[in-house]
C-alpha cells in the first residue's frame, strides 16, 4: 500500500514521504491516527503543499529550538518522583513526567515524542537525556531525579 506520510513517523519517514507500508499497518494504524493517508496521483499536489509548509516553518522554527536549546543546557530539570527507601523508584521515570519538568524550566512545551531516554530511570540522582527539538537541533539536559 503507498501512502502520503502528513505526519512524522519514527522509522518510516518525514510528513511529504511517498512510503509503501504492508496493507495492515496503513489500513489499521497510520490511516486512522491521520499519520498517513492513501496515495493518489492527484495526491502529487498535497505533497507539494506539505513540504512546502514544512520548510517555511523549519527555516522559521531552528531558531527559536536553539534558544531553546540554550536555556535548556543551562538549567537542571528537577523531576519529582515517590521513591522507597535506598532511592529505588516505584516503576520508572516516563517521559511524560520528563516534559512536565523541562516545560516548566524553559516556559516551552516540549513533546513527549522527542525526549530520548537510552535507559529507564529506575533511580534517584544525576540522569541525562536528550531532546530533540528540530530536525537539526538537539540538547542534552542534566535531569536531577528527586523525591517527592
Amino acid at each position: 500500500m503507498k501512502l502520503i506520510l502528513t505526519q512524522e513517523v519514527d522509522g518510516l519517514g518525514a510528513p511529504g514521504d511517498v512510503v509503501e507500508v504492508k496493507d495492515g499497518y496503513g489500513r489499521n494504524y497510520l490511516v486512522p491516527r491521520g499519520l498517513g493517508i492513501r496515495w493518489t496521483r492527484g495526491g502529487e499536489k498535497t505533497i507539494e503543499s506539505i513540504k512546502t509548509a514544512r520548510a517555511s516553518r523549519a527555516a522559521r522554527d531552528e531558531d527559536h529550538a536553539k534558544e531553546i536549546a540554550t536555556k535548556l543546557q543551562a538549567n537542571p530539570v528537577n523531576v519529582k518522583v515517590r521513591a522507597g527507601e535506598g532511592g529505588r523508584l516505584f516503576g520508572a521515570v516516563t517521559t511524560s513526567e520528563i516534559a512536565d519538568a523541562i516545560g516548566e524550566v524553559s516556559g516551552e512545551k516540549v513533546d513527549r515524542r522527542t525526549i530520548v531516554v537510552t535507559n529507564p530511570i529506575k533511580t534517584l540522582g544525576a540522569h541525562e537525556v536528550t531532546v530533540k527539538l528540530h530536525d537539526e537541533v538537539s540538547a542534552t539536559v542534566a535531569l536531577n531525579v528527586v523525591p517527592a
